[in-house]
């Protein structure tokens, strides 16, 4: 028998956090392979763009944040979808709230390596992932024998939040991002392109169209759910709450499209 703790315990949400939009890239693959749990998504979008922050502002303001999110919404569980909070962040934010299952995200690049025939990877992030340490240990830990280049990109986090928003973006300012990303050696190409911001997935089709040969893009959106659903185990919602699935922004706008963009993905403001 279910006990009122169980029960409690059950109907609390699963948090999906991100600097802005492109967490919503990993609440679309949650919600098909959980689609009984309440979903919160939480955008720090008055931080937004994050990657240009100094890391020790950036880290404070992400553990005073969830310090109040924790205490609030009690989550059952917290998907940081988000590279550079994570990989920032993410093992002070264990420790802090031990009793919080957290979801990372990290540069997908284990399964770059496993997968490219060239040898010739790109990893295309904000330049606050291509700094950190935890990046390059990935590479050396999972990708040494393959030649990994770094593309931190200023700008394609924003570029992405004006496509989605419905603002036009054009072909130029996509190729003066993404350009870096294609080497060619010793009659090698790059073959895999790791997108390690979750906002870049939006852009993917525009990607494929500008690019200069065809490499596979890799989104880590559907890997980062199915983890969910591991952390979950047991505590996975088996029927609907009548909860609804709800946005919360950290500078609280008051903005009919984007209230209609978030109603796009099942979620109220």
């Amino acid at each position: 028998m279910e006990t009122e703790d169980t029960l409690t315990h059950r109907d609390r949400p699963v948090l999906i956090f991100d600097s802005g939009l492109g967490g919503l890239t990993v609440l679309r693959e949650a919600r098909y392979l959980l689609p009984y749990e309440t979903l919160l998504y939480v955008a720090d979008d008055a931080a937004f763009p994050i990657g240009r922050w100094a890391e020790d502002d950036l880290k404070a303001r992400l553990l005073s944040l969830f310090q109040e999110l924790i205490a609030h919404h009690r989550p059952k569980a917290v998907v940081i979808a988000c590279n550079t909070a994570f990989t920032l962040a993410g093992e002070a934010l264990r420790k802090a709230h031990p009793q919080t299952p957290f979801v990372g995200t990290v540069p997908a690049i284990k399964p770059a390596a496993e997968q490219t025939s060239s040898g010739l990877i790109s990893v295309l992030a904000t330049p606050g992932t291509v700094r950190r340490t935890y990046t390059r240990s990935l590479i050396d830990s999972f990708a040494s024998q393959c030649h990994v280049r770094l593309v931190g990109s200023d700008k394609l986090a924003e570029l992405s939040e004006r496509h989605l928003r419905g603002q036009e973006v054009a072909d130029q300012e996509l190729v003066a991002e993404i350009s870096d990303c294609f080497l060619e050696r010793d009659g090698k190409r790059t073959d895999v392109v790791v997108l390690a911001c979750t906002h870049y997935p939006f852009l993917a089709n525009r990607f494929r169209k500008i690019a200069p040969w065809p490499v596979d893009w890799l989104d880590p959106a559907e890997a980062i759910a199915r983890q969910l659903v591991r952390v979950l185990e047991g505590n996975a919602a088996h029927a609907p709450s009548g909860a609804l699935d709800r946005a919360v922004f950290t500078s609280a706008p008051k903005d009919p499209a984007l209230m209609r963009l978030l109603a796009g993905f099942g979620l109220t403001l």
